[in-house]
């Protein structure tokens, strides 16, 4: 296996497991505010999304109904940047650099 493939797949490995956390964590604060109880912090659950966890957390926002009404824009803008950075940084490690 050459050292680009295991950057690859570390990679991707380091988004699968982002993402798994990212939409656990966003189903978890939508039963505790649906319960009253504590809350995950909103910039936990946006950093779990900008730093590969989007393609769990905008999944799970849709699915759960959770931060998508109009005042809690910035988790639809930062989930979509997330993805477009992550898919970004994909497809440039696969064909453009070579090492």
């Amino acid at each position: 296996m050459t050292t680009k493939q295991i950057v690859i797949l570390a990679y991707a490995g380091w988004l699968v497991l982002l993402s798994i956390i990212a939409f656990i964590a966003y189903g978890v604060d939508k039963s505790k505010a649906k319960k009253g109880k504590w809350r995950t912090k909103e910039k936990t659950l946006l950093l779990l999304s900008f730093l590969g966890g989007a393609f769990g957390g905008f999944p799970a926002m849709l699915i759960f109904r959770h931060k998508t009404k109009g005042e809690h824009w910035y988790f639809t803008v930062v989930n979509i940047l997330g993805l477009a950075i992550h898919i970004t940084l994909m497809i440039l490690l696969i064909f453009a650099f070579n090492f």
